[in-house]
């Protein structure tokens, strides 16, 4: 390796993106100041992180997603943007640009990242059709879908090709822009490089679950243009045609290697210029990095793999020893509410590797690590649907896992995971190569105390922001070792907590996201912050789920108010306090399930789900419903799910109070309460606990002398008995007590946090908050209670509100210009006198029928 001299030197760059970016920066900080540098990047703007494009849409200028400036003002830096580099003299060591300048160099460093694959297709050059690369060819896009959508009076329908990661974030990019979205793939599954079959089924699920279609083995073949020659529609080898107003070419990158193979360097075949560990071409005064570099076969279009390039060639240019290790392929989709990563030996290709899988279809979780042969050692993952612990297992790729596997796959609440540290040497930060020891060291040497500082210390969590949690809670578990005081930020847009959340937004009256991270926070918020602020301004502001902003901050379940099931259809569960329904009632819910072909059963909340109904019959279903007197029971909601009771003293011999009667009135006074996580009651008519209350967040049991309330049960993972707050109570005092103690949870609980670990951790303890609920040892009942009575006067039914709105029932269609066109790719079949999704055997027997037929269930 031939090292550039001490003094005098030039260093050539050609690109400027991310790679270039971080090359320069890295060389810059630990060079003399005599050495040069000159950047040339053919767009005319500063390097922009190219990975949070799609911000764009949700509101980031180019400035927003600008890289760090102070880099290429550097003085020791020329910049020549919006000129590209046409040939490279490598006998004269110097390289001309379009605009006829020679630059010469002493040693050329080629970055010029990669292309969109453009797919051999006719009419792809119509207009209506763009690629995602650039921001220039997002601001192109959005540009026409706001003209056209004007132009045509009404929403667009967009056809996306290609069903990757850069496929899924362009497909939400264009639904915020109010476009009815289809995601095309060639193959199989969504995410074909990341996601096995399973894993790719889970995601399809959720990706649906948004609003957003997909059709999977579709290869284009055709693209139809009207007289004008803008798109109309795609056609498919197997004869499907698709309207489509815009196009997105998502099919693929590949490395921008036409200036080295002008110049006879050694290219790889399938593209991309070759390269050793330590990036060097086959020209010893050339270096390559980046997407163009092809290390080991492989030319890979991540940023992460780039950005260890960069670091390795400034390594070597200064003279020192370092190596690339290879591609670390770990993913995670940027999409809200659509939670995925996939990383390490994500197919379990590894001889002898062990699948360790955990689904939740209800859920739409699917989850798995890949072991060595012993079980020991992490080798991969994929998580789909509750990505979590991505920032926990990445970094032990490689190493031994150090526990049960099940408790890194288990839903919060379930087996405890292992909490011993991560050692040093564990990579944390994929993108920017930073360890735990480094971090360690930011914390205790340089003074970095939150996660802003160490991503401004050492880059970590500054470019994808995937680890971010694991950052943060290394630099709190360093906090607290040296007695420092722990940051308890909601998330790395918020720094204040939940409760801290709340209580801001309550007392300066703002009743929007965008307000309320203007004030509060920075940046554009995340799937952490967005659901819990839309919980917040549930309870204080009041407005339907769907109303205006609210619309994309709400989990998968709460954006079409029902509960979303492992085939893609939803169920149904209409509210039926304490259990209780007239025969008339059990009529309509009854002729309902006949006429919509649904399958029904009691659940353990004493109501009746209905499940297997297609997104398009939901306002449907809702109006049957609410026409004979029925309302959401917010199955789909962190609120109040459902009030359980046992038959009580009205028919039972052994009941000593009204426990139906009670049940009710506390569904109906509860109802639509939304809070940091799902609330369950339940009431015993006497102490032989039929209603099984004391499994609830608040149970009440029925005695001689009064009501007995007890607090925080739950079933689940963990489950947990509830404990006795307290006895003897009145109605009246018993609504009391139940209301403070519910608005007190919602007004201080952590996100996600159920009522058992919420008063543990409170000061004192039960009788802490005993004090505060009965002696209002904190001055605050009189807000408790003025709390629940503007909840229980702003009540309304959000099915019904979502069913009289035009606008809102224009969301729940199948297909934009057929929305009661059922979904082809529901099947079902009929067990035990009912309908149930049939299994993929079933459906390549043909034993099945589709979604809009006509199910016949013999009884």
């Amino acid at each position: 390796m031939t090292s550039i001299p001490a003094a005098g030197s030039h260093v050539v760059v050609v690109g400027a993106g991310m790679v270039a970016h971080r090359f320069v920066d890295s060389l810059l900080s630990r060079a003399e100041d005599d050495l040069r540098v000159t950047v040339i990047g053919e767009e005319p703007r500063h390097p922009y992180d190219r990975v949070g494009l799609t911000g764009f849409f949700a509101g980031a200028s180019p400035d927003d997603l600008t890289l760090d400036r102070d880099v290429l003002d550097d003085a020791r830096v020329t910049f020549l943007r919006g000129d590209a580099v046409t040939r490279i003299d490598r006998a004269g060591r110097a390289v001309k640009t379009a605009s006829g300048r020679v630059v010469a160099y002493d040693r050329l460093v080629l970055a010029t990242g990669s292309y969109a694959a453009k797919l051999a297709v006719d009419g792809f050059g119509h207009e209506g059709c763009f690629v995602y690369r650039t921001l220039d060819d997002v601001e192109r896009l959005r540009s026409f879908v706001e003209a056209r959508s004007r132009e045509l009076g009404r929403p667009l329908t967009g056809m996306v090709i290609g069903g990757g990661l850069l496929g899924l974030e362009a497909a939400g990019a264009l639904q915020g822009l109010d476009v009815s979205c289809t995601v095309v793939q060639s193959s199989e599954r969504l995410m074909s490089a990341q996601l096995d079959l399973p894993g790719g089924n889970a995601l399809r699920r959720l990706i649906e679950a948004r609003g957003i279609k997909v059709k999977t083995g579709a290869i284009t073949t055709r693209l139809d243009a009207d007289r004008g020659g803008r798109v109309v529609g795609l056609e498919f080898r197997d004869g499907d045609y698709a309207p489509a107003d815009v196009v997105v070419f998502t099919v693929g990158v590949r490395p921008r290697d036409e200036l080295a193979r002008e110049a006879s360097l050694d290219v790889h075949p399938r593209g991309g210029v070759l390269i050793d560990a330590g990036c060097q071409t086959s020209d010893p005064h050339i270096l390559a990095v980046g997407e163009v570099a092809n290390f080991d076969g492989l030319a890979v279009g991540l940023v992460a793999p780039g950005y260890a390039m960069a670091e390795v060639a400034a390594t070597r240019l200064l003279g020192g020893d370092a190596s690339f290790p290879g591609y670390d392929l770990s993913t995670k989709l940027k999409l809200s509410g659509v939670d995925v990563a996939s990383f390490g030996d994500a197919f379990a290709e590894t001889p002898g590797a062990l699948d360790v899988v955990y689904v939740d279809p209800v859920a739409g979780v699917y989850k798995k690590l890949v072991l060595s042969d012993d079980a020991k050692t992490l080798l991969g993952g994929i998580l789909v649907g509750d990505a979590s612990a991505y920032g926990s297992l990445r970094p032990l790729v490689g190493g031994a896992l150090g526990g049960d596997p099940a408790a890194y796959l288990m839903p919060e609440g379930g087996v405890a995971a292992p909490t011993g540290e991560l050692p040093d040497e564990a990579l944390v930060c994929s993108c920017n190569s930073v360890t735990a020891g480094a971090i360690r060291t930011a914390v205790h040497d340089e003074g970095c105390t939150d996660v802003t500082s160490i991503k401004a210390c050492t880059k970590a969590g500054a470019a994808c922001g995937s680890c971010v949690m694991m950052v943060k809670k290394i630099v709190g578990t360093e906090l607290a070792k040296s007695g420092a005081a722990l940051s308890n930020a909601l998330c790395e847009h918020f720094e204040m907590s939940r409760r801290q959340l709340f209580d801001a937004v309550r007392v300066s009256g703002l009743t929007t996201f965008s307000s309320v991270i203007e004030r509060f926070g920075v940046g554009r918020g995340c799937d952490i912050c967005k659901p819990a602020l839309a919980s917040i301004l549930s309870t204080l502001v009041g407005k339907h789920v769907l109303e205006g902003e609210n619309a994309t901050l709400q989990d998968t379940n709460d954006h079409v108010m029902a509960n979303l099931q492992k085939d893609g259809s939803y169920s149904v569960v209409p509210r039926i306090p304490g259990g209780e329904i007239t025969p008339e009632g059990l009529l309509v819910i009854g002729q309902v399930a006949q006429d919509f072909n649904l399958y029904t059963k009691i659940t353990g909340g004493q109501r009746i789900d209905l499940f297997g109904a297609r997104l398009e019959q939901l306002p449907q279903i809702w109006k049957r419903l609410v026409d004979a007197g029925f309302e959401s029971g917010h199955a789909y909601g962190k609120s109040l799910r459902t009030v359980k009771s046992c038959v009580g003293s009205t028919w039972c011999r052994y009941g000593v109070q009204d426990s139906v009667g009670m049940a009710v009135q506390l569904e109906l006074r509860y109802r639509g309460l939304r809070s940091p996580h799902k609330i369950k009651l339940g009431v015993s008519g006497c102490a032989r606990e039929c209603a099984e209350a004391r499994g609830k967040d608040v149970g009440v049991i029925a005695t001689e002398a009064g009501w007995n309330m007890y607090i925080g049960g739950n079933g689940g993972f963990t489950p947990r008995h509830a404990v006795l707050f307290a006895e003897g109570l009145s109605d009246e005092a018993l609504l009391t007590a139940i209301d403070r103690f519910l608005m007190y949870y919602i007004f201080t609980a952590d996100r996600l946090q159920r009522t058992a670990p919420w008063f543990e951790d409170l000061d004192g303890g039960i009788e802490g908050l005993r004090s505060v609920i009965f002696d209002d040892s904190l001055g605050i009942c009189a807000d408790l209670d003025a709390a629940i009575a503007t909840h229980i006067d702003g009540y309304e039914d959000e099915w019904k509100a979502t069913i009289e709105d035009p606008e809102k029932v224009r969301r729940f269609a199948s297909f934009v210009n057929a929305p009661t066109t059922p979904d082809p790719s529901l099947a079902y079949t009929v067990e035990r006198g009912q309908p149930r999704p049939a299994t993929v055997d079933e459906r390549e027997g043909g034993r099945v029928l589709i979604a809009g037929t006509t199910l016949e269930v013999r009884r």
